[in-house]
């Protein structure tokens, strides 16, 4: 079957944008580039977790970044659980690795230990991907990644992707918040901000903050991320 162009498919999975959404304000956001640990800041009830638009991605490899930033409110007290800051991020990856394949099984997920690997291999051209500031794609109103990002994204994308390595999936931040007033009894809201770029134009076509419950980090997370598929149980 004849694979669709990426610029057809970015079309399929692009968001309605409102126009402050498409001002390009990439260098404006660079300073919001934060580490693991960094105090969250206050935010309004999350917006409902959009899905994943795997139906027009069916077929194709999406290169999946690993996540740079994690984030937890004080008032969790979650410092121990959170100390270890690569455990951590690495626990975290593999949440959304193994979700994604098990629940997605018509993209071809390309998990960031293949990336890793694909730096390696060429060092001197490919970035290490725990190194790239994909922490800044949390930005709402990102609609373009910025260089050097954007050319570090392009280029592991083709060395661990092929040909068909069109698209990048970035979880660009991870936020455990305590909910409001603690209705449903859950101790903590895990809020992923997640994007979809087009790695040759450096257009991000699709974003979310898929958001889960849970008494614990990796279960709250899990949740989060499966929202990003729903129907499925």
């Amino acid at each position: 079957m004849k694979k669709r162009a990426a610029g057809a498919i970015l079309r399929s999975v692009t968001n309605p944008l409102k126009p402050q959404y498409l001002k390009r304000s990439a260098l404006a956001v660079v300073c919001l580039v934060g580490a693991c640990g960094h105090k969250p800041a206050p935010s309004a009830t999350p917006q409902a977790t959009l899905p994943l638009p795997t139906a027009a991605l069916a077929g194709q490899k999406v290169v999946v970044l690993p996540l740079t930033l994690v984030a937890a409110e004080d008032s969790l007290h979650w410092e121990a659980t959170l100390a270890d800051r690569r455990g951590t991020l690495n626990r975290a990856d593999s949440v959304l690795g193994s979700l994604l394949k098990a629940r997605a099984p018509e993209v071809t997920w390309v998990p960031p230990d293949d990336l890793r690997r694909a730096a390696k291999r060429a060092p001197g051209i490919a970035t290490d991907p725990d190194q790239m500031g994909t922490a800044l794609l949390r930005a709402k109103n990102m609609a373009i990644v910025p260089d050097p990002l954007r050319t570090q994204l392009r280029t592991i994308a083709a060395l661990a992707g092929g040909e068909n390595g069109y698209f990048a999936l970035v979880p660009a931040a991870l936020v455990y918040r305590r909910p409001h007033g603690q209705a449903d009894g859950r101790t903590a809201t895990a809020e992923l901000s997640i994007v979809l770029e087009d790695v040759r134009t450096g257009h991000v076509g699709w974003r979310t903050v898929a958001t889960g419950g849970g008494d614990d980090p990796w279960s709250a997370l899990t949740r989060a991320v499966k929202n990003l598929t729903p129907g499925i149980p």
